[in-house]
């Protein structure tokens, strides 16, 4: 059990795994163990000492690993994070059949069961892991490590890292990303930026998707930027689409503004 989100995993393990072969399988972070404590027992009473310890600690040094790589690899590194049904697997689907002839382009999927979206990635040709967290419900930066050293990026390069569904976890765990893009979809309603406000606060980027649909919907997309710059002044707003299309454009041009600014 995590102690920082409640999270927790069965067997204390992830599966990461490329389609087509052998899962490999690591030990996930038994954050539990982050607080010590010690027992002094009197004649009249007890008394106890809690010494508590950074339970991220661990997390964090693994992600300044991420970060050193990826900045010594010159690869931009993306970490996407949403709800679950945002949009996001399509929404990188679209994402790489635009830039895939144009950069080497990695995928890490990141669910808590089935290769189901990591095939999807696969199938358009762009090496991918897929992470499998188990009852986890977020990925931790040495499952990600793990996965790079399989993935065995080039040079120059876009990593998408795809985070399990989940608007609170995710949020407090550093994977070494370059980027944190938030998606939220318009079906979501206009009050989850100030619902879940830390995975704002921590994007730099806020991509509003399924754009098609609020001609059928109760709500004012301006509301959702409102609400969200209340979290984030800085935040950057693309609205898109992956049905009609509309706004991938200037999504595909901020990324590779991104990657030339890496390089």
């Amino acid at each position: 059990m995590c102690g920082v989100c409640g999270c927790g995993n069965t067997n204390g393990k992830a599966t990461i795994t490329k389609p087509g072969e052998n899962a490999l399988t690591v030990e996930a972070h038994e954050h539990h163990h982050g607080h010590e404590h010690s027992h002094e027992h009197h004649h009249h009473g007890k008394t106890v000492l809690e010494l508590e310890q950074d339970i991220l600690r661990e997390n964090q040094l693994a992600a300044a690993k991420n970060r050193g790589y990826f900045e010594a690899k010159k690869i931009l590194a993306i970490n996407l994070v949403s709800s679950p049904g945002s949009g996001k697997t399509s929404l990188l689907e679209e994402t790489l059949k635009a830039l895939k002839d144009k950069f080497p382009c990695y995928v890490i999927e990141g669910d808590q069961q089935t290769m189901h979206d990591a095939n999807r990635i696969d199938a358009l040709g762009i090496p991918v892991i897929q992470v499998n967290t188990g009852q986890g419900c977020h990925l931790e930066s040495d499952m990600v490590y793990e996965a790079v050293k399989k993935l065995n990026p080039k040079e120059n390069a876009f990593l998408f890292i795809e985070n399990v569904g989940n608007l609170v976890c995710p949020s407090l765990f550093d994977l070494g990303e370059s980027k944190r893009v938030v998606i939220i979809s318009t079906t979501e309603g206009e009050d989850k930026p100030i619902k879940y406000p830390d995975i704002f606060h921590s994007a730099d980027l806020c991509i509003i998707n399924k754009m098609d649909l609020v001609p059928y919907l109760n709500i004012e997309v301006e509301k959702i930027k409102e609400y969200a710059l209340q979290v984030n002044h800085h935040l950057q707003f693309f609205e898109t689409s992956c049905t009609t299309g509309a706004g991938l454009d200037a999504w595909l041009q901020w990324l590779c503004e991104q990657i030339k600014q890496n390089a």
